[in-house]
């Protein structure tokens, strides 16, 4: 039970206090002076660990999203893994950065602001070399992108954006849009340094080049999206998805497919078509003996041999096509 005042106690505890001779007790003194923690003004911590672990978590999606896409229009292999997700200011943003480079700025609609992805020579030039037919070799020449190279790479980039949306899609739905490219630092001031941005890093490899590609979002482009980013609606939404795909899967199962045997090809003109007869023998491209070929939909999937079961012809699975 709690010790009770005398009336001469506390006119001595109010006295006190009105004289500015009143302390807190030494164990008050010591939780407020714990309770106390160190704030950068200058530099800011507006995303909490758990939304930069989340933003971790899309950003891997999109490197593997990434990696697949371009490895197939380039038909070569294209390596992107995510290597760190961090906040820092956007003038440290732009003070990393080191010439020569690509900076696309780009717009997400319906959110407000802009956001910006850089990529490095060793990434941009390799693409550029493979998709004028060469073999994706970087040369060691540093110079300045030409302005076809710059409308080549423009669409590259927009696919990028694109497939960052599709990552994106279990938090929030937007759209991209390229609002500038520039290849100087300069002219990437989109708001003020001091503003707080969060900067995600890949580590890229194309055709044996190493770069970095850095795509940086500020926290006022995302303040609207900001309560989405937890872990927590992550692994849901992931939860729902896995279930909507077992009952996709489910259904796809219960469809029924055309199958019908093929046993040879061949080319006529239409003048022979036109003059086909009852008793004309048409020679196939097939040999005697050859498997024949088993189509789903219209589409090859299996070799096949004929055959016949009672009074019904019939065809064995012989392998895949």
């Amino acid at each position: 039970m709690n010790e009770v005042l005398s009336q001469s106690e506390i006119d001595n505890l109010i006295s006190a206090i009105a004289k500015g001779q009143g302390e807190l007790p030494l164990q008050d003194q010591e939780e407020l002076q714990f309770a106390a923690k160190k704030y950068n003004f200058r530099k800011p911590n507006k995303f909490t660990k758990d939304q930069l672990r989340t933003l971790y978590m899309i950003n891997d999606n999109l490197s593997r999203i990434l990696s697949n896409y371009l490895s197939g229009y380039l038909r070569s292999r294209v390596n992107i893994n995510i290597a760190s997700v961090e906040q820092s200011t956007y003038e440290e943003f732009l003070l990393s950065m080191i010439s020569p480079i690509l900076i696309t700025i780009f717009q997400m609609p319906p959110l407000t602001g802009s956001a910006v992805m850089e990529f490095g020579s060793n990434f941009t030039m390799p693409i550029i070399d493979l998709l004028f037919g060469g073999t994706g070799k970087k040369n060691n020449q540093i110079r300045d992108l030409t302005e076809i190279e710059l409308r080549v790479l423009r669409i590259i980039i927009q696919k990028i954006l694109e497939n960052m949306s599709l990552a994106w899609l279990d938090v929030f739905q937007f759209e991209t849009v390229i609002s500038s490219m520039e290849t100087n630092p300069q002219f990437s001031q989109i708001i003020s340094p001091n503003e707080t941005v969060a900067i995600i890093t890949f580590t890229t490899e194309v055709s044996e080049n190493q770069s970095n590609i850095y795509l940086c979002f500020p926290w006022e482009t995302l303040k609207e999206v900001i309560p989405n980013l937890t872990a927590q609606n992550w692994f849901a939404t992931q939860k729902y998805q896995e279930d909507s795909t077992k009952d996709i899967v489910n259904n796809l199962e219960k469809v029924s497919l055309n199958l019908s045997a093929c046993c040879g090809q061949t080319d006529l003109t239409i003048k022979e078509i036109l003059q086909l007869e009852e008793g004309d023998v048409i020679i196939l491209d097939s040999i005697v003996g050859d498997d024949m070929e088993l189509l789903v939909e219209g589409s090859p999937h299996y070799k096949i041999q004929p055959g016949v079961i009672g009074n019904k012809l019939a065809a064995m699975i012989a392998g895949k096509i």
